[in-house]
């Protein structure tokens, strides 16, 4: 069965930008209850239709599906709920991991958080050092949960750096 092991952390500084490369994403979701989200995305000039389960501590079910690029402008910009999450997703390969830094543009501006999908929970992995604060279990940083509280609408004190 396919499972997502992800953990998500803060971003500190700009050493990080010297390794990147970016692609523009768009997403948008048709359902985001914490039992379930369906999300469509679009990532440079491919579409896709993800569906994830609730997460377990950094595990969830994911099903992820290539869908046609009209189909998906089409769902996000006749379905899914407002705001669309924008953002630059950056990739940096990274102590054996390949690194996904979220630079996020619109009502979530400023926001800037690293993934890295890992083979079990417990693995131990060497953080860069532009890795902050870890946020996994934090439901402030889940793409779903920003649509409905974007990042600009966060009180000063919850913006803190990592």
């Amino acid at each position: 069965m396919p499972r997502e092991i992800e953990r998500k952390f803060r971003v500190k500084g700009e050493a990080w930008r010297s390794a990147a490369q970016g692609t523009l994403y768009r997403q948008g979701y048709l359902s985001a209850v914490p039992e379930r989200t369906v999300r469509v995305r679009i990532a440079g000039q491919k579409g896709f239709l993800t569906v994830k389960g609730s997460s377990v501590g950094a595990t969830r079910l994911e099903f992820e599906y290539e869908i046609p690029l009209a189909d998906a402008r089409r769902l996000l910009d006749e379905l899914c709920e407002r705001p669309p999450i924008e953002k630059t997703r950056y990739t940096i390969d990274f102590g054996g991991l390949t690194w996904e830094v979220d630079e996020f543009a619109g009502e979530n501006a400023g926001l800037i958080i690293a993934e890295v999908e890992v083979g079990d929970e417990a693995q131990q992995i060497q953080l860069p050092e532009w890795v902050g604060e870890e946020v996994t279990g934090d439901p402030r940083y889940y793409n779903a949960n920003l649509i409905r509280q974007p990042y600009s609408r966060w009180k000063e004190k919850g913006k803190r750096e990592a």
